[in-house]
């Protein structure tokens, strides 16, 4: 059980019989009333964000979520197959189910699956991988002595900015959770 007093950001809840994930919350004292805690919460299902006025004091299940390493193996008719690691099943999921991970993984890639009541819920890949470019405008010389960026696709379809001095073929390390650049790992052979 968890009860409002007790909410963080990122703290699971059931509610309404569905998993939601705590995204913001606000104790407020009312004068002369309760006090409550408003929220904005986070469906672990559908990714849709409801903001929710509670009671101080209400208590919640704690959701029963199990998180299971799978690897990424092929995409076949618009289904991505994921195997387990343990029993070597393989689970097809949607492009829904996949939302923002399918931008950063790959073949043979390990991530994590979190399965709600035996359903898969969502993929989350590595909190840092490494992609090649597969387009971004070519530098100039004099361009890598500005801090400024550019764009560039990824072999997975992914945008990121990235500094003027990377070419097409470069390797780079991308923090899956801002999409964000970090380095330069390699260049494809």
């Amino acid at each position: 059980m968890i009860v409002t007093s007790d909410f963080k950001r990122g703290s699971k809840i059931e509610f309404k019989g569905e998993p939601y994930e705590v995204i913001e919350f606000q104790h407020v004292k009312m004068q002369q009333r309760a006090p409550i805690v408003r929220t904005k919460i986070k469906s672990l299902k559908t990714g849709r964000v409801l903001e929710e006025t509670f009671s101080a004091g209400d208590k919640f299940e704690t959701p029963a979520l199990e998180e299971k390493e799978m690897q990424y193996l092929y995409v076949q008719d618009g289904l991505h197959y994921f195997m387990d690691m343990e029993t070597y099943e393989q689970v097809p999921l949607t492009s829904e189910q996949l939302g923002d991970a399918k931008k950063f993984i790959k073949e043979n890639m390990i991530v994590t699956i979190q399965y709600y009541k035996g359903n898969p819920l969502n993929v989350n890949p590595p909190m840092f991988v490494e992609l090649a470019v597969k387009e971004t405008e070519p530098s100039f010389k004099g361009d890598t002595a500005n801090a400024g960026s550019k764009p560039a696709v990824l072999e997975t379809g992914a945008q990121v900015k990235v500094p003027f001095h990377i070419q097409v073929g470069d390797i780079l390390k991308i923090d899956t959770r801002s999409t964000e650049y970090i380095e330069k790992v390699g260049t494809q052979k």
